[in-house]
């Protein structure tokens, strides 16, 4: 910091009256990562920039002050409950505007979803994939958990476009259980269930409002499905649920105002299910989407809107609420922490990867209409191999017509079993989670192909959340480049070890790193010397990270 600054300072720093001497430091990146004080870049007596962190600004005076020096640059207190929106904090009863993803088959894990909010967040549990004795295993868990130290929870609600049946269950399920916030995932129009989970508790407030019960937050990677949850619920499927005794015709005149969604989360390149959208075109879209939606409909309470997919530095932290982010979303950076509900073997896989290592492979949720989601591929040849039973379903019009030599590579690399054997084992499956799947296959061979698929596919990831030694090539892992983004930022620190992340450290250097880097891009724009190495933040240990979030 060199420059002849004659004529260019803002106005002029001057000491507090109460202090005997102003606190004054040489260490620049010190005085960024003090967030929850005022910094003052000011020439020194010597004519060269100093650093100041107390004192009184005073700007546009032309004069000189008592005992003041000329202030060059005037960074305010940051402190990372500011970074999102104070209305998504004061909803859903959190101290930072930060959500643990739900990744389904519990690698959201109660343990996780427990730290997240005692940690100021609010976690999500992944319930997809889980059968319904499952997710009550966890919803009692987590209930009783709360009892005695209050923390803010969800969980996830994923939509079954091939099982309505099951979607209405486990909206039944959150409705008897008290489950009161909801991560919407995977929706591609509004669904009975959803509408239900919606609409039914709402009641009117003192001015006959509509006033929500349950909270959705929903996630998404698209526009239009972004409009839907911006708008009330369908009429048709309101009337549908009133005629079916599911919903009060109170219910069904206030929610006919009500959003389907409390707020919107940008779902950018994620791990899983993506898109793959651009964050830097996503996010404004769909805020553009919710501007639009609130001035069109007058609503009194505005949903926010945050950002998720990519987010795993404190820089990608901070470029999110810089582009105007409520709240952020991280999830595959959670997978790798101890509280996950996968197994060692996946986190150590995890802390391995870079950035170029995870590619796009078939779903085993949506197999038939082409879905897919975003996996690690290094380490593991399941991308390949469930892209191969994709491009056989494809071209076959079922299993008793494939080739010999694809028979057995399925007997002997896939299935390791007979393709009778893998049959009987997913009849059994279907016939506890879905038994309209199995006659829709006693009538249609080629469906009975994608089942016995699927079934590879769901266990895939299953070996993967058990550790199974045997399985270890065919480890389906949920991941984004995120992960690698985030290996590379903690490389040569107590964070590369993956025993050693746990969520609440994640978050805080986080947060703490983004409240940090936002402030020095304030102090630059406003003196464009400052060295561009002074705008970074190293990984820091929870003991001292605590003190400063507090």
């Amino acid at each position: 910091m060199t420059r002849d600054i004659t004529d260019s300072f803002m106005g002029w720093w001057q000491p507090s009256p109460s202090e005997a001497a102003p606190a004054r430091t040489d260490d620049l990146e010190t005085a960024l990562r003090s967030f929850r004080n005022p910094l003052f870049l000011v020439q020194g007596e010597d004519g060269k920039p100093q650093v100041r962190t107390s004192g009184q600004a005073v700007l546009g005076n032309a004069s000189p002050v008592t005992q003041g020096l000329p202030l060059l640059a005037f960074v305010p207190p940051l402190p990372p409950e500011n970074l999102g929106s104070r209305d998504f904090l004061r909803r859903h009863g959190l101290q930072y505007p930060y959500i643990a993803g739900a990744m389904a088959n519990g690698i959201t894990s109660e343990a996780m979803v427990m730290e997240a909010g005692r940690a100021g967040g609010m976690g999500f549990f992944g319930a997809g994939g889980c059968t319904l004795a499952r997710i009550e295993t966890a919803i009692a868990f987590l209930k009783k958990a709360a009892e005695s130290s209050p923390f803010p929870f969800g969980f996830n609600f994923l939509h079954q476009p091939g099982s309505p049946e099951g979607e209405m269950a486990l909206a039944e399920l959150y409705l008897k259980s008290g489950i009161t916030c909801v991560c919407a995932a995977a929706f591609m129009r509004m669904t009975p269930a959803i509408v239900r989970y919606r609409v039914q508790g709402v009641t009117p407030d003192e001015k006959g409002r509509p006033l929500p019960k349950n909270r959705i937050i929903a996630k998404v990677s698209r526009v239009e499905i972004a409009e839907k949850f911006l708008a009330p619920p369908p009429e048709k499927i309101l009337q549908q649920l009133l005629s079916q005794g599911l919903l009060t015709e109170e219910e069904v005149r206030l929610g006919a105002t009500l959003p389907m969604a409390d707020d919107i989360t940008a779902e950018a390149d994620s791990g899983g299910h993506t898109d793959n959208r651009p964050a830097m075109a996503l996010l404004p879209a769909i805020k553009a989407a919710r501007d639009a939606a609130v001035r069109t409909r007058a609503y009194t309470h505005i949903p926010c809107v945050g950002l998720g997919g990519g987010i795993a530095t404190p820089a990608s932290a901070a470029a999110a609420f810089a582009l105007g982010a409520d709240y952020i979303l991280v999830g595959s950076v959670h997978q790798a922490c101890v509280e996950s509900g996968t197994s060692d073997a996946v986190r150590e896989m995890l802390a391995r990867c870079g950035q170029a290592d995870v590619t796009m492979t078939a779903a085993a949720d949506m197999f038939e209409m082409g879905g897919r989601v975003q996996v690690l591929k290094r380490e593991t040849m399941f991308a390949l191999r469930a892209q191969k039973l994709y491009s056989l379903y494809r071209e076959y019009p079922s299993i008793d017509a494939l080739p010999d030599d694809t028979i057995r590579f399925l007997e002997d690399k896939i299935f390791q079993k007979s393709i009778a054997e893998e049959w009987e084992s997913t009849r059994r499956f279907f016939m506890e989670r879905d038994p309209s799947q199995l006659k829709r296959a006693d009538e249609d061979p080629r469906h009975r192909m994608a089942l016995l698929f699927r079934s590879y596919l769901g266990q895939a990831s299953l070996w993967a959340i058990q550790g199974n030694p045997d399985r270890k090539v065919d480890y389906q892992v949920w991941c984004g480049p995120a992960m690698g983004a985030f290996n590379a930022w903690t490389k040569n620190s107590f964070l590369e070890e993956a025993s050693e992340r746990r969520i609440r450290t994640v978050a805080f250097n986080l947060l703490a790193g983004a409240a940090t880097l936002t402030r020095f891009s304030l102090l630059k724009a406003q003196y464009p010397d400052i060295p561009a190495h002074t705008g970074t933040f190293s990984p820091l240990g929870l003991a001292t990270l605590e003190p400063m979030m507090s």
